[in-house]
């Protein structure tokens, strides 16, 4: 028989009364086989594994008070290779391991398995060149500082349609000044110096909205959405101008963007429907307001989504968007193929069960319209 065999499993303090450990031990004593040892008195914190000769072996886990687990392969004591962190918030870390620190290539995901951070780290702290993964499309990479943040003049901004860079100066992955960029098609494209900016390109800085004013640069368009879309007359009946698409598309795909006024809902909400044409719900608490003179290109075209009308059978939707230089915005995505020349159409999502109250006439008529027709 083994030594595990031979002592039977029990449990023990060390002398400090902190560590408790259940689980078998060899005839010295020591933590030896599958077991638990506990770090406070309140067995909040522990890890679950085996142990050979008193130290930890093979594969195992921590189990921390807030919910959040580190596990892995150990050896000699320390967590060796590839680790899994999941944070109590359900975000995972798939990180290299040495000596029990983070030292090699590392993966992160939010709580919806969506990749947010590829990069290596050396003694837990990020290093060279990383990437961040924005949460509703377009990623951001460079060499990151001393303290792991992505700060510096060379910091590549990349849009959903990983063809489309902005190059310049960020701040901890905000945006201070940039232009846009193209790869050289020389270098590594993970290699920020392997990209340079457009000669002439306009300068964008981090252009945050006023009650005031929509933009510092009203008139100055967003690099990827004028390659994608145009506005011009609608084909809809009633309607004014509309989005039109310039290029082919897959269903999912970024088309335009939707920046304005932020203001609350308690606002639109008091206040008569026309001036909400181009109002749009940005969380429980802020919606983006395109008001005049604003919502008339011929004062402002940086972004140009409030231009899309409604269409019960629409081509596109609304969606969250972290823009580089707009913040936390809307933005239109495809949820059908479009085509050059169709015109980009989304469901304004009025409550249909108060629309007396909180959808206008127009809108009100036309579903009914459709209705009717849809029901013959």
């Amino acid at each position: 028989m083994n030594e595990i065999e031979n002592y039977d499993s029990e449990s023990s303090e060390s002398e400090d009364d902190e560590e408790i450990y259940d689980g078998p031990l060899n005839k010295d004593g020591e933590k030896h086989g599958r077991g638990t040892l506990y770090f406070d008195k309140e067995k909040k914190n522990k890890f679950q594994g085996r142990f050979i000769n008193g130290v930890k072996e093979g594969k195992g886990s921590f189990y921390f008070s807030d919910g959040s687990s580190l596990s892995g392969n150990f050896v000699n004591d320390s967590l060796e290779g590839r680790g899994l962190y999941l944070y109590d918030d359900g975000s995972l870390m798939v990180g290299t391991y040495k000596q029990g620190e983070l030292n090699g290539y590392s993966e992160e995901y939010d709580s919806d398995a969506m990749l947010t951070f590829a990069g290596n780290y050396k003694e837990n702290v990020r290093t060279g060149v990383c990437h961040f993964f924005m949460q509703h499309g377009g990623r951001l990479f460079g060499v990151v500082n001393k303290s792991g943040q992505l700060t510096g003049k060379d910091v590549i901004y990349v849009y959903p349609d990983e063809k489309t860079y902005l190059k310049g100066k960020f701040d901890d992955g905000e945006l201070e000044s940039a232009c846009e960029a193209e790869y050289d098609g020389i270098g590594d494209k993970n290699n920020p110096y392997s990209y340079r900016k457009i000669p002439n390109a306009v300068e964008i800085i981090k252009d945050a909205e006023s009650s005031m004013s929509i933009s510092s640069h009203p008139m100055q368009p967003d690099c990827y959405e004028v390659k994608r879309v145009c506005v011009k007359k609608s084909n809809i009946k009633d309607a004014n101008e509309g989005l039109f698409s310039l290029i082919k598309e897959a269903p999912d795909q970024v088309m335009s963007f939707y920046n304005g006024i932020k203001i609350t809902h308690a606002e639109v909400d008091g206040r008569d429907w026309k001036y909400n044409d181009n109002t749009i719900s940005l969380n429980d608490e802020l919606v983006i307001d395109v008001p005049t003179p604003w919502c008339d290109t011929s004062h402002y075209c940086a972004t140009l989504g409030h231009k899309a009308n409604h269409s019960f059978e629409p081509n596109c939707k609304y969606d969250r968007f972290n823009h580089p230089r707009f913040g936390e915005i809307k933005c239109i995505r495809t949820i059908k193929e479009v085509y050059p020349g169709d015109e980009l159409t989304v469901a304004y999502g009025y409550d249909h069960e108060k629309l007396d109250s909180e959808a206008p006439y127009w809108y009100r008529e036309k579903l009914k319209i459709w209705l009717s027709n849809n029901n013959t």
